[in-house]
């Protein structure tokens, strides 16, 4: 039997302008990615957002995010990017059911995952995701071996895209690679603040995307088809 490469998955928050550039370069080297949306938040044209280390941040219009996001997966991010663990458990179960719901009808597919807006959570939370047909939910807590989780509603990435042992923590994944070891990281695209940032995260997608004991894969595909035993 052939060993199981190291499954790479990745995933970006807000739904910002500078996520068209990102898409450019998945696309370029091949690479699958899921954006979390939170649907109640863009309006039909583009509209600035908030400053960003003195950078200009926009949520990208309605008119334009089918086209930029054709071919990568959508998750929910909630409606409005609310903490939902300081809401009522109704407020917070229709922030979660809502902006499923309006993505599935804006985008036309089935949206199954989530990312907790802010990264907080709780057992009512956590719950209300589940129950409002989630398959998994992210955090931000890092892990080593982030696959299979101990619960789908917490499942924890390896790290952000930007952690100074980014490199560190995905040979540590690689080692894994003959048992089917995963290294999962989610961002912003509006960090990448200067031109240098760009051009060394595109040389990083390269990286990973030609890593002959690697592939990349949708986050909700690693759940739906996926039978791997717990790392030890």
């Amino acid at each position: 039997m052939s060993p199981k490469p190291l499954t790479l998955i990745q995933c970006w928050d807000d739904g910002v302008s500078t996520d068209t550039r990102l898409v450019d370069i998945f696309r370029r080297h091949g690479a699958k990615a899921t954006f979390n949306l939170n649907a109640g938040l863009h309006e039909k044209p583009r509209r600035l957002d908030w400053i960003y280390q003195g950078t200009e941040v926009w949520k990208l219009g309605l008119d334009e995010m089918r086209e930029v996001y054709s071919g990568f997966a959508i998750a929910n991010h909630s409606l409005t990017h609310p903490h939902l663990d300081d809401m009522p458990s109704d407020a917070a179960r229709l922030e979660i059911a809502e902006g499923r719901d309006r993505l599935e009808q804006f985008f036309g597919k089935t949206v199954a995952g989530f990312a907790y807006p802010f990264g907080t959570y709780n057992e009512a939370v956590m719950s209300a995701v589940r129950e409002t047909g989630h398959v998994y939910a992210r955090t931000v807590q890092n892990v080593r071996h982030p696959f299979p989780p101990v619960d789908a509603m917490a499942f924890h990435p390896c790290c952000h895209f930007l952690a100074p042992d980014f490199w560190e923590r995905y040979e540590q994944a690689r080692d894994s690679a003959g048992n089917g070891g995963v290294f999962y990281f989610w961002g912003h695209s509006y960090e990448l603040v200067t031109e240098s940032m760009w051009i060394a995260f595109e040389a990083s997608v390269a990286r990973m995307s030609h890593d002959p004991l690697a592939c990349w894969q949708d986050i909700v595909t690693l759940f739906t088809t996926s039978a791997q035993p717990a790392h030890t």
